[in-house]
Formats: C-alpha cells, structure tokens, sequence
C-alpha cells in the first residue's frame, strides 16, 4: 500500500478544509473549516460527530461555522468530507488534489469499465477450470448454495437479530460451545445442512478474533484488555453489551448493503467501504463480520476475508488492487470479473483458489556481499537457490519464528559477529524471515541494489551447505531470469531479506514478468530461465520436492496405484535433469543410456526389490559363496546400494537414484542396518565402520533413495519407527480422472471405477480405504484401456481375484461389490460363464448392475460425447466428393 503526503482540498458551502491520506485513515488539518449547517439527510449522522469533536477540544464554534483548532484522524475519506460539507459525501471523489485528480483517481480506485476487467487468457483459463471442477464434483451447484444462503439468512439474518436482546442474542451471536450460534456456524459448522468452509475460511488463531468469548475451561466471558490482546472475564452485562453493539453494526451494515446498486462501481464500494468503517466498525473491520455479509449478500461481496487474500488475487489477475484499506473496497472488482465469465460469486472465488494456488508472500534477497561486493548470483542461478551469507552462524535449520528462538539467534549473532552488535536486531529479524517464515510457494526475488536479476518460487526447506560462503539456502524454481528495476525499486533496497508488500505497483510488476516468461516459453519465442532451473510438477513434483527435504522417500497406496511407475519416472527425469538439464524423454540414446544403464553397466537410476529373503548382504555387503576349483569359498561382496554409494562418491556432480520396489516386503532394520542412521540429510558424509568388512564408508549427499509400500499388504503404522521418522512420504491413491472421458461398449470407466472403489470402501472392513483398486488395472500403455476385449481380461483376470483375497471368500459382500449377476453368493462362485466369447452384452449387464446411477453422472455424459464427436469425425473423413 503507498502512502503519500499530497495535500488535498475539499470545499462546499461555506466550508472548505485540507487534508492528507495515511494507511490509518485521512486527516483533516488544522484551519479547516466546516459547516455548521446540516442537510436533513444528514441529521442523524452528521451532527452526533461535529459535537464529538467540540467536546474533545478539535472543533470550535467560529461565526455560523466551525473551525479545526488542530489536526484530527478520521476513520475514512468519506466520514472527514462529511464532517466538514454537513452532508453526506462520497469522500473518494469529494477530496481532490491541487492538480484536480479525486482522491480516487490518485489512489486508483477507479478502473475504466469500458475495458474488461480480466484478460483474455485469464477468462478463458477460468472458463475451463471451472467446468473442470463441476465434472469432478467439487463445486455445490447453485441451487446448493441457494439454499444455504437462505438457510443462513433464516437463521442469523437481520430480521432476527432484531428482535433479540439480553443473553438470548449474546449466547446466539457469540457461544461456540452452541452448535446452533452465529460463530460456531461461521468457523466450524460443516455438514450436509451448511458447509462453512465451501463459503471462505476464518480458522485460525483464538476466538479473541470475535472480540469476545466464553473461555472453555471456565464458562466464563472474557474480552481482550486494554493493554493488549490478553484476554480478561468480564460480567454477563458487559458481554451483552458487546453483542448489542455487534447486532446493531451486523444490522446497519446490512442495510448500507441494500442500498448498494447492483454492479455499483469502484467509487461505490469505496462510499460504502468508508460507511462501514464509521457506522459499523466493530465487526466491519474483523473477519467474520465481512463473512456475515457475504453470506446474506453473495452478489454484492467476494468471500476473500481478508484483505490481502483480495490482492494476492486481483494480482494474479494482473490487476492492480484499489490502494484503500479495508475488506469491502475490492467487492468490486471480485462482481466484475464474476460478471464477466458468468458465474456466481462463490463458483468464481473457488475457481480462482484452484487457479492460482495457496496464498503466497514476495520477498527480496540481496545477491552481494555486504563487506566484499562479491556477487553471487551466479552460484544462486546455477545451484536453482537463493542464499545468504554469515557463515559463522552454521546451521540454522533450529531458528523459529519465536521469542525465544530469536533471542538464542542474537546471543549467536552477538558471540559469532561482535562488530555488528548495533544491527544486531535487524540481522537477527532477517534470519529468522530467511530460514523459518519463508514458506515454500513464495516468490522471490534475486536483487543487486535496485537491479532485479532474477524471480523464483520456493520449492525447498531451509538448507544449511557449509562449503559455500553463501550458506544459508533455499532451492527455488527460477521462473524467469530477465533484468528490471521495480517501479518503487526503493523498496528493501538496504535490506538481505525483506518482505515486498508496502508498493501493491512491485507486486503487479512481478506477477507481469513472469506472465511474460510463461508466455515467451510456451512460444518457443526465447530459452526458458537455465536448465537446472528445471522443477517437476504433480506428482514427480512432490516427490522431488520432499528428495530435496529428506533425501529419501517412500510411495504408498493401494494396488495399481502406479507407485512404481511415477518412482521410475521420476527417477529418470532427475537424473536427466541433474546431468543434461533436460527432461528424460528428450534425451539422446546415449544419454538414456547413462540414466538407465546399457544392460552391462549400471546407470544413474537403478533398481532391486525387497523380499522377505532379501538381506543386509544383499544391500550393503556380505559373504557370498562362489566355486573355485570345484572349492566352495566365501567371498566378500559388495550390496547395491554400497555399490551405488561408491559410484556416486567417484561421480559428485551427478545424482544417483535406486528406486526399492515393494519396500515393505523386507525385513527394513535388518537390510538397513547401522545405515538408517547415515542416511538422514544431515548425516549424510558421516564416516562409519561397517561390521562385517571394517571398511570406513559413508552415504554421499548425491545418492538418493525411492521406496514402493504396497499398502494392501501392511500400512504405514506398521513400518519401524526409525524408519518413519527418516524417509517422506507420499500417498498415492486410486485416481479416476486419469481414464478422462473414456468409455468401452458404452461403460463410463471413469465412473464404473469410481462407484466400484466406493462399494469396496463401504463393505470391504477397517482397512477398506487401502484395498481400493488402483487405476493402472484399467490402463495399457499410460492411456485408458480402448476396447473390451482388454477391459474384459483386466476384470477377469487382475480385479475379480485381488477382491476374492480382500472378502476371504465372504461371497455375500463379493456380490454386493461386484453385483449378484457376477457373482453367485448361494453357490458361492463367480459367474464365469459371463466372459465367454459371445456373453458380451450379458457381461455388460452384469458390470452396471450394482451402479445403475453412473449412466447419469457428468463422466457417463462426457464419454457419450466424446464418443459422438469421434463418431462424426469418421463419418466426416468418410465423405467423397462426387463432384
């Protein structure tokens, strides 16, 4: 937000005054005159406020008007031009500066709404993301949150309120152990009747939040202190003073609600902005009031109850956010753009959640050593991180964002750099924000002075590499690697790490360029930013991140889940990536080679599976019989992944990976050994002596490891703890969206696989949620299976028997899984008959009997469609043309 110190000038008649517009509201100057004569709109308004500040010594009666004797604070534009004009006034456009810009011209407040407020490319990518989430289900269709609205409004509107008093509306408005109370509905209260969450979140944090509450332990009311934010009991009577207070602004507001057009325009939301801020404050001002109107007025406010929630998106969408503070000035805009794709308020606000992502912080990080100059940018772009300096503090991977934390940081700062002890504070406050607050997702921005270098996404915990004079890092995602300035290029300029949030105008640069890049990369137009620059996304995304956080992991899930192929492809990719700086598919045959190994030496990416034979001396090393002269001797031999280990010490700019198939299968403490130890990612290099050969070895920081868990075969809970604690994991579940819109002989595999997964789910037992079927058993090749001859054998062959071994011959709950015309439950048998050649279309019978409902659904739809327009494809390629 920018703050200024432009004067500006208001006059009417006789009245006239000067003011200035801060963060905190405008102040009105000391000479200002304003008029004691009040219009009769204004009577019940104005007045109350003009004897308010003759008793506090502002105003004093001079003629037939009233003079500012000094300076005074209002909450907003409009409450000040009101004071002085003795009307009702719109302060944004009323207030203007000596060049005649209105404040809301200045401010820019005002867009032009001649243009569209969304580009092109955004309309069409919320277009198509939204139609996305409607197939999934995961938006309440309109009638759905219709009907909530008006159950909400039923029961909390205005017209309620109203007519309680005493502890009936204090119990009603504010006790969160009632179910049935305002609070508890607007945080917790999720359920078939009102889904809170579907409507913008307020969690978090003390229920302090509502200004007061009664405390669990005792039953007693408490409100926060004047001295601060503890809480403190107070009686029943100054409670229910708090909640008259608040049923009188929630009603006032709502009233200031009805009077605001439909499609009102900014200036019209920044009027309305300033008269909740003078006649509602109290709840205006807090979270859950603006979740109160949005809820009673879904076409008028976006449910974003927070302010910078609002900008984090208006942002994204290229859009600089209005400069005025508060939660209602960007209600505007939010109707605008919902306007403009045809949506409602809330189907538009929870696109744009699953378009841009989790909210997320800019931050800038300097580049250049304060003492020497040396600039290390080009470490950072190499390496894909950010860094600072000081490395006498060594690891900090301890530091929180805690009082404690920081004071033992600066007693370090002190001990470790006694010459910085009069910056200490500053030094300790940019730690803290580099290694604890910076969170993953953040952008960040590479700086030497008011140059900008480069822009990243934090894809990495907090790192501590000790051979680097930079050692304090973050991995980062280098989106784009262009040199610009900051329109406000003084922001953070003599700071190592500082948070980018005062110039809304930086924000809107940062989100423009890397608009740019994307779109520069996507045309082929220029080089994407350097090659080790390269993240994953999805799946093999989460994998990588959490190998650069743990070093190595494990993929769990049911059966079929592809747990081994997203291990190898992910593998591959890495190894790609870390040796050519490109992705494995764009490899040469040579260098595939190098990756997956030739058949006669191992590559960078290898694998072996674990089974209950399978031992240390596999793994690590042991004694191995061999014949020599028709002699038996024992021989010492070396295990895969000590065999790994020594290849990838020979090799340390090359990153080595050995995916472990069905992990679980083995005897884990036993195969490991004193190994679980080294492995951890500060351990790794730590020499110790292994008990069977003596040899010093050492698990080397480039050595990687992917386990599989075959969750049907044992669940996480059962794995050593040690073990637990070491490795990441990554759940991978049954996924139908993978077989899209495909069907076969009119199935809808989608939607047969999800209504399968949901009877195994409801009948199968406890640990129904990990015997689910995997997607891949309806897969061939990575595509969904085309005809039904394979979908026949996949049923036969792979799915009927993995569901015999899950119900232990329980033929009663196997019908009501697979279907009474599949399976037999008298005879106690499957109806194999079914899949002879010739019972095609008793077998599909048989398959969509148990889900009748699936030839309704959005998948069922979708595959008929696409189905129809291959269909007239072929008929259209078929054509001749006779002439």
């Amino acid at each position: 937000m920018t703050s200024t110190t432009d004067e500006y000038e208001i006059k009417g008649k006789d009245s006239e005054g000067k003011g200035i517009f801060t963060d905190e509201g405008f102040i009105v100057k000391k000479g200002s005159i304003a008029r004691r004569e009040i219009v009769p709109s204004a009577q019940d308004t104005v007045p109350p406020v003009h004897q308010r500040l003759i008793t506090e010594g502002v105003l004093e009666e001079q003629g037939d008007n009233l003079l500012f004797v000094k300076d005074h604070l209002f909450n907003s534009p409009s409450g000040a031009a009101a004071a002085i004009l003795g009307r009702s006034a719109n302060g944004w456009k009323e207030w203007k500066r000596a060049d005649g810009q209105s404040l809301s011209e200045v401010k820019r407040i005002t867009r032009d709404n001649t243009t569209p407020l969304l580009y092109e490319a955004s309309r069409k990518q919320i277009i198509e993301r939204h139609r996305q989430l409607e197939d999934e289900g995961k938006l309440r269709t309109n009638q759905q949150l219709d009907k909530e609205y008006a159950l909400f409004s039923e029961r909390f509107g205005p017209s309620v309120l109203q007519g309680l008093d005493g502890e009936v509306l204090l119990n009603l408005i504010h006790d969160h152990s009632d179910r049935d109370s305002l609070v508890y509905w607007l945080e917790f209260k999720n359920d078939e009747e009102f889904e809170t969450r579907r409507f913008g979140s307020i969690a978090g944090g003390s229920a302090l939040k509502f200004r007061i509450f009664r405390r669990k332990e005792t039953g007693n009311w408490q409100a926060g202190s004047k001295q601060g934010n503890r809480p403190e009991d107070i009686s029943i009577e100054e409670a229910i003073v708090y909640a008259r207070i608040h049923r009188d602004q929630l009603i006032k507001g709502c009233e200031l609600l009805n009077e605001l057009p439909i499609n009102a325009t900014d200036d019209d939301y920044a009027e309305f902005q300033d008269q909740m801020d003078e006649y509602a404050p109290d709840v205006s001002r807090l979270a859950w009031g603006h979740k109160y109107f949005s809820l009673l007025f879904p076409d008028k406010l976006d449910d974003y109850h927070r302010p910078d929630y609002q900008h984090f998106h208006l942002l994204k969408l290229l859009q600089l956010p209005p400069e005025g503070t508060g939660r209602y000035i960007c209600g505007g805009r939010f109707v605008a753009a919902a306007n403009e794709v045809g949506l409602s308020m809330n189907h538009l606000t929870s696109t744009l959640n699953a378009v841009h992502g989790r909210f997320h912080r800019y931050w800038r990080i300097g580049t250049t050593s304060g003492t020497t100059g040396t600039s290390y940018w080009q470490m950072m772009r190499e390496r894909s991180c950010v860094a600072v300096g000081w490395p006498k503090l060594g690891d900090l991977s301890w530091v929180e964002a805690k009082k404690e934390s920081r004071q033992q940081l600066k007693e370090l700062i002190e001990e470790k750099y006694p010459s910085h002890h009069t910056k200490v504070g500053r030094e300790c406050s940019q730690f803290v924000q580099f290694a604890a607050e910076i969170a993953e997702g953040d952008i960040v921005l590479a700086a030497n002075g008011m140059k900008i270098l480069g822009i990243g996404r934090v894809v990495g915990e907090y790192e501590f590499e000790a051979e680097f004079d930079f050692p304090h890092q973050r991995k980062v995602e280098w989106l784009s690697v262009d040199e610009w300035q900051m329109p406000e290029s003084s922001e953070g300029l003599r700071s190592t790490v500082r948070e980018l949030r005062k110039f809304n105008d930086n924000l809107l640069q940062i989100e423009l360029i890397i608009y740019q890049a994307k779109l520069r990369s996507r045309s082929g137009v220029e080089e994407a930013p350097p090659k080790k620059t390269i993240r994953l996304s999805g799946i093999p995304g989460r994998i990588q991140s959490v190998l650069d956080r743990k070093g190595q992991i494990i993929l769990y899930g049911p059966p079929g889940t592809g747990k081994t192929y997203w291990a190898e492809k992910t593998a591959n990719d890495l190894a790609a990536i870390s040796s050519f700086g490109k992705l494995f598919e764009s490899l040469s045959e040579t260098e595939r080679k190098s990756v997956i190994g030739d058949g006669q030496e191992s590559g960078l990416v290898r694998l072996c599976c674990f089974h209950p034979a399978y031992g240390y001396e596999d793994f690590i090393e042991g004694y191995r019989p061999e014949t020599i002269n028709g002699q038996v001797s024992f021989k010492l031999r070396d295990g895969v992944f000590k065999k790994m280990c020594r290849d990838a010490t020979d090799s340390p700019g090359q990153k080595f990976y050995l995916i472990v198939d069905e992990i679980n299968r083995g005897d884990i403490p036993r195969i490991f050994g004193e190994l679980l130890t080294t492995m951890e990612k500060d351990k790794r290099g730590k020499r110790i002596a292994l008990p069977v050969s003596q040899e010093i070895f050492s698990v080397p920081r480039n050595v990687f490891l992917i386990g599989t868990m075959n969750t049907a075969d044992r669940s996480i809970s059962l794995l050593d703890a040690a073990l637990r604690r070491r490795f990441g994991f990554v759940e991978m579940m049954p996924d139908g969206r993978v077989l899209k819109d495909s069907s076969v002989s009119g199935i809808p595999l989608r939607a047969w696989f999800d209504a399968l997964n949901t009877r195994i789910r409801e009948h199968v037992g406890r640990d129904a949620r990990n015997l689910q079927i995997g997607h891949s058993y309806l897969m061939q090749g990575g595509s969904p299976l085309k005809d039904f001859a394979s979908f026949k054998r996949a049923i036969r062959d792979d799915i009927i028997p993995l569901l015999e071994e899950y119900c232990y011959e329980d033929y009663t709950t196997l019908a009501t899984i697979l279907g009474d015309q599949l399976v037999d439950s008298m005879e106690q048998r499957i109806c194999s008959d079914l899949f002879d050649d010739g019972q095609e279309s008793d077998l599909i019978q048989a398959l969509l009997s148990p889900c009748p409902e699936i030839s309704t659904s959005s998948e069922a739809v979708s595959s008929e469609e696409s189905t129809y327009d291959s269909e007239v494809d072929e008929d259209e390629d078929g054509i001749i043309d006779d002439e």
